[in-house]
């Protein structure tokens, strides 16, 4: 097996992975093999301890080939992950392998215990019947289990039409995060505080979402500031670019300062900044912001808000006092 996987690179890693499911699948070949050649000696047990070794031949051959699958598509997945993840066609190959996974598992899992159920005369004559009776099962069981496979064909509809991918960037609920896993009846999302937030596969497809990396990761940021009316324009937009020159989280796309409203006795100034990713857009925002506002409380203090209120005085009317006059 080395000499073979010094030449072949997968080899000797899936033999490694497989060998103690396939060990127990020859072994109990071995044994079935062994007690259906060999005489019986107990009439009574005999019979059970062949059909035990049957069953067991039976469910290790299906979880051997879970594992086989398994190993097959977590390579390919391996490989894609060492890729680019900003590359949303990665991403996008990359949910669909491991729904892939999934449904080949839960498929071969389901076979392999029919197969095992059908050993038995008496479930064969009740699976003739259950097959006669098919329509009605069928109409009874859907309506039973719409809820359960409207979430298992969402789940296979979402990795294959593209709609969301494992390491987009989300709002559900109000709730910002990633998403961080995608099966067949739910989508796990990592919200950004570490909280895990389990959404139905359903809701992707039946509501509407926010998506911040459909077909990139990057980003436009705005920062807002309320600011005086007195504020020098020009030497904010100066330190502004200064600021973003030597910003590792500023990626050079776009950078703006305009005037976005002057009512209230205050001047709304907007600062726009572009990043690689929202992660870095948030960051830069929060850095821009606490500059900008540490630079006005230095340099310019008669730029910050201000509100101004105005005393009057009330004058009060008073009647002129008058002295009686004597006759």
């Amino acid at each position: 097996m080395k000499i073979l996987g010094a030449k072949i690179e997968w080899l000797f890693p899936a033999y490694v992975d497989l060998r103690p499911r396939l060990r127990f699948v020859v072994f109990n070949l071995a044994l079935l093999v062994t007690v259906t050649t060999v005489e019986p000696v107990d009439d009574q047990w005999w019979p059970i301890l062949s059909r035990s070794l049957e069953l067991l031949l039976i469910l290790s051959g299906g979880f051997l080939l879970q594992a086989v699958i398994n190993f097959m598509v977590d390579r390919f997945i391996k490989a894609f992950e060492d890729g680019d993840q900003d590359d949303v066609e990665i991403r996008r190959i990359e949910t669909q392998l491991r729904i892939i996974r999934r449904l080949a598992n839960a498929i071969i899992g389901v076979l392999t215990v029919a197969f095992a159920l059908f050993t038995f005369p008496q479930v064969q004559a009740v699976g003739a019947g259950l097959l006669a009776s098919a329509g009605v099962l069928g109409v009874i069981g859907g309506l039973a289990a719409q809820s359960l496979l409207g979430n298992l064909f969402a789940g296979i509809q979402l990795a294959f039409s593209n709609a969301i991918r494992r390491g987009d960037v989300v709002v559900v609920e109000g709730q910002w995060g990633t998403i961080g896993e995608i099966t067949l009846s739910y989508v796990v999302v990592y919200v950004w505080d570490e909280r895990r937030l389990i959404v139905p596969s359903t809701y992707f497809t039946s509501k509407s979402f926010e998506t911040w990396t459909r077909n990139s990761t990057k980003m436009l940021g705005t920062i807002f500031l309320d600011v005086n009316w007195r504020v020098p324009l020009a030497e904010v937009r100066k330190e502004f670019a200064s600021f973003l020159e030597g910003n590792e989280l500023f990626d050079g796309r776009t950078s703006d300062v305009v005037v976005t409203d002057a009512t209230g006795g205050f001047v709304e100034v907007r600062f726009l900044v572009s990043a690689a990713d929202s992660s870095k857009q948030w960051d830069l925002r929060c850095a821009v912001r606490e500059h900008m506002v540490t630079w006005l409380q230095k340099n310019h203090p008669d730029a910050l808000p201000v509100s101004r209120v105005q005393l009057v005085d009330e004058v009060k009317a008073t009647k002129p006092r008058t002295r009686a006059t004597k006759a």
